[in-house]
């Protein structure tokens, strides 16, 4: 299990090839890059303007981005726990407003991280980690917080869902500097159950997405970022075996199963 969470933790990756799902009434431009069979590395995709997905954060460190992340209020962010200490951290910082990781938009120091107080290592069991920011952002028509679900609110399979990041392309033609998105269709969860039955516990508060055949998902870079129905922040980028394996759905943080943490913590 160590390794699959690994395999999300270090830096993700949004990944596309395999069908294609119905376009949603939704500004984004496609970008995820697909993993072919025969050459196993991400080719195709579509980048995607930050404008599209202004809520996206890029978590920072000494050596740049790590992980992703969504915006909830002015002063809080919503990522995984895996990409955190569980403590003050004055070396973390966020980049919102800008489609590129590593330059524009406004650099925001990050206050102090909480993560999940039943966050397990192990199992990477509630995922997740908020980040209270050292200044208030100026939210606006441009730069405004995801929509959250309701506690409990389910996410029916096969909806069409958008996940975004910076994570590593794995191909020397496209750079992971330049958000991408890509979109992905909610799994049963007794298929996911199922699929990962040898490689790790899928509990209630985890959700898949991804096509049965593979080539589309998130992967090293990404985590911590956004899965979103609509506007409506489902998912946190969590964990999965290997980038977009064939049988294999990429598994994220179910974000209703914790609404009510996530409003005692922020106040949101």
């Amino acid at each position: 299990m160590a390794s699959l969470f690994t395999v999300l933790a270090v830096a993700s990756v949004l990944t596309i090839s395999g069908e294609a799902l119905p376009n949603r009434p939704h500004s984004l431009r496609p970008w995820s890059n697909p993993f072919l069979r025969s050459s196993g590395r991400i080719v195709g995709g579509y980048e995607v303007d930050i404008a599209d997905v202004p809520f996206q954060v890029s978590l920072q460190h000494d050596f740049g981005h790590f992980c992703g992340g969504s915006i909830i209020s002015r002063k809080w962010v919503l990522t995984a726990a895996h990409c955190s200490a569980s403590s003050e951290d004055p070396r973390m910082s966020l980049r919102v407003g800008s489609s590129l990781h590593s330059q524009g938009g406004q650099l925001v120091p990050v206050k102090r991280v909480v993560q999940h107080p039943e966050y397990d290592y192990s199992n990477v069991d509630y995922d997740f980690a908020l980040l209270e920011l050292n200044e208030e952002l100026e939210l606006n028509e441009d730069l405004y917080a995801v929509e959250l679900p309701e506690q409990d609110e389910p996410v029916q399979d096969g909806s069409c869902l958008q996940v975004s990041g910076w994570g590593n392309t794995q191909s020397a033609l496209e750079t992971g500097a330049e958000l991408r998105a890509a979109y992905v269709p909610a799994v049963n969860q007794e298929k996911c159950v199922q699929a990962y039955a040898s490689f790790g516990e899928i509990t209630p508060r985890m959700l898949c997405a991804g096509f049965d055949k593979g080539g589309k998902d998130a992967c090293q870079g990404d985590s911590g970022g956004p899965l979103v129905e609509g506007s409506k922040l489902v998912g946190v980028v969590s964990w999965g075996k290997g980038c977009a394996e064939e049988g294999y759905p990429g598994v994220y943080s179910r974000v209703a199963t914790v609404r009510e943490w996530i409003k005692e913590t922020s106040g949101v």
